[in-house]
């Protein structure tokens, strides 16, 4: 610790927050359940009550119009999404608290090769009603049996560390949610108290969530921390922190875990940390978006369109789980279609500024790789890149993720759906970085042909989330399901993190969660014999009522009352 540091932070009151951390850990450690349950009830009420002023803030930060549907994306992945986690986990604590089974009303099956699942969305009417034909489910690391799955939940609570630690979690700095929910996952799933060291991009929502946390703050379990890189260097190397956990790149991680430069290289290639300390973190990647070949309508293909660029320009690309490499078959007749159709909706999309720092350089970066990429007819620089050789296992767009709204195509030869499908699954898995999330798109009929086709593609993607017909920031947002990279990975090799996050029911050993969505809305997917009612998502960046569907889902997720679904489903309706 030298003098120049001490001139350049302040070490003292770091050094005090972290004394009086130290002082409390016990204490929240042996914290009865009954408690621990209070107090998240206190974080649903402030959550709430501060619900939109952290959504106001969001969209001013961003320089989004508080009255465009774009301003409903900071409802969504911001206060909607910590209420969600807060009654879900509040759920499990209820459980346990009662000495009953954590799992009771949770449907869990195991697959052909004995590998444990359970349905973690919907869980109750309300929610089948909500995102009707939605389904999310976890599946366990190998090994883990589902007679044991009980057994293997709440680690914490059965095997408590009663004399607690100090996590340090170094906070996100693109969606707001992120910060709240990794506080609330070290201390409720791993039993440790929390300093959190506020991102500088979103740090002007650091009083927001101080309000919001009121009660853990006052009772001396969790403080936060402000200030630039080298506010987190003194935090991480300090000897009152036990823990850490880190949301950002792979490139981030390893300067925090091995150093920088050629000698942060060298410790990376020995595998010699500079810390001794455990580490867990979500890390973005290149996430990859596979297109089965199929019968698709042009109703389809429009639709998916507005998918996709959803996928792509959700918070205007600074998302980890932005797709970035559109995977597409050669001899698809409908791929250039498509394209089309994705380069016109990226196109016409709602302007918003670039607001992340470094964005126009690494679109420039991408840019610069591809001589050919397309500069899209926007006021706002947006780019796509079309027809990356998929041989290129060197290739820029599937080693860097952009982080900024570039998107890639590519195209891979197969003969049939099924041959194509086996070939997009071993692309993604050896050709892409990264682990965090990958997506399919693919026709009911198609899928109906594929069978256990399909069920082996999920099965063999090595993504923390697989989603069929879904964008995987759905899994971001169901709190029962966990979320993270795949699980395998090392401090040498952690590609998109180490552990889980969210994960409400607490699984101990889980290996990946899996979305399912109707391909279609409604009302259109009925006149094609598709049941379900869901109709245009309220994240699609296409959606004419996003902030308004938004806000009343926020406000629902709090209370839980009833006779707001009319209002809901409404304007769902019209979005």
């Amino acid at each position: 610790m030298t003098s120049n540091l001490r001139k350049t932070i302040d070490t003292v009151r770091i050094d005090n927050d972290l004394e009086a951390l130290s002082q409390s850990k016990k204490s929240w450690a042996t914290l009865p359940i009954a408690e621990k349950i209070d107090h998240l009830h206190r974080l649903v009420e402030l959550t709430v009550t501060n619900a939109e002023d952290w959504a106001d803030a969001g969209v001013a930060a961003k320089g989004i119009d508080p009255k465009s549907p774009l301003a409903g994306e900071e409802w969504i992945s911001g206060p909607y999404a910590l209420l969600g986690w807060l009654h879900a986990t509040a759920a499990t604590l209820s459980a346990l608290q009662a000495d009953e089974d954590v799992l009771r009303g949770i449907k869990t099956w195991e697959q052909p090769e004995g590998q444990a699942v359970a349905r973690v969305y919907p869980t109750n009417i309300y929610e089948t009603l909500l995102l009707h034909g939605y389904t999310v489910d976890v599946w366990m690391q190998p090994g883990v049996k589902r007679d044991e799955l009980s057994d293997q939940t709440a680690r914490f609570y059965r095997n408590p560390d009663h004399e607690g630690k100090v996590a340090l979690v170094l906070g996100a700095g693109n969606i707001s949610s992120i910060v709240p929910l990794d506080i609330l996952y070290k201390m409720y799933a791993d039993g440790e108290v929390v300093v959190v060291k506020m991102n500088p991009v979103n740090d002007y929502l650091g009083p927001i969530f101080e309000r919001i946390f009121a009660s853990l703050i006052e009772a001396g379990f969790v403080r936060f921390a402000y200030g630039a890189g080298d506010v987190g260097a003194y935090l991480t190397g300090h000897d009152g922190v036990d823990t850490v956990h880190i949301t950002g790149s792979y490139r981030t991680h390893d300067a925090i875990v091995f150093g920088s430069g050629e000698e942060g290289a060298q410790r990376k290639a020995n595998n010699q940390p500079t810390i001794g300390k455990p580490i867990t973190s979500e890390l973005g990647g290149v996430s990859p978006t596979i297109i089965v070949p199929g019968p698709w309508t042009k109703a389809d293909i429009a639709y998916q369109a507005e998918h996709l660029a959803t996928q792509k320009l959700h918070n205007d690309g600074f998302n980890c789980i932005a797709s970035q490499v559109l995977v597409l078959a050669t001899d698809w007749e409908q791929g250039d279609e498509l394209v089309d159709a994705v380069r016109d909706t990226l196109s016409k999309a709602e302007e918003r500024p670039a607001y992340y720092p470094g964005a126009d350089q690494r679109q420039q970066t991408a840019r610069d790789h591809y001589p050919d990429a397309e500069k899209l007819e926007s006021n706002v620089e947006r780019t796509l890149i079309v027809g990356v050789d998929p041989s290129d296992a060197n290739a820029y767009c599937f080693n860097e993720e952009f982080f900024a709204p570039v998107y890639a195509t590519t195209k891979l030869e197969a003969s049939t759906p099924a041959e194509f499908l086996e070939e997009a699954v071993r692309f993604s898995n050896e050709t892409l970085q990264g682990t965090l999330g990958a997506n399919i798109i693919i026709h009911p009929q198609t899928a109906k042909e594929l069978g256990e086709g399909l069920d082996k593609a999920i099965a063999d993607l090595r993504y923390g989330t697989v989603a069929v017909n879904a964008w995987t920031g759905v899994g971001f947002l169901t709190g029962r399901a966990a979320w993270g990279a795949y699980s395998g990975s090392s401090l040498d090799d952690v590609q998109s993190g180490i552990g889980v996050v969210h994960n409400a029911l607490l699984f101990d050993h889980p290996q990946k969660s899996v979305v399912k969505a109707p391909f279609r809305p409604f009302p259109r997917g009925v006149r094609h014999g598709s049941l379900y009612l869901s109709p245009r998502p309220p994240w699609f960046v296409t959606n004419d009522t996003a902030h308004t569907t938004a806000k009343r889902l926020t406000y629902y997720a709090g209370d839980g009352k009833l006779t707001r679904f009319p209002g809901i489903f409404v304007s769902a309706l019209r979005g």
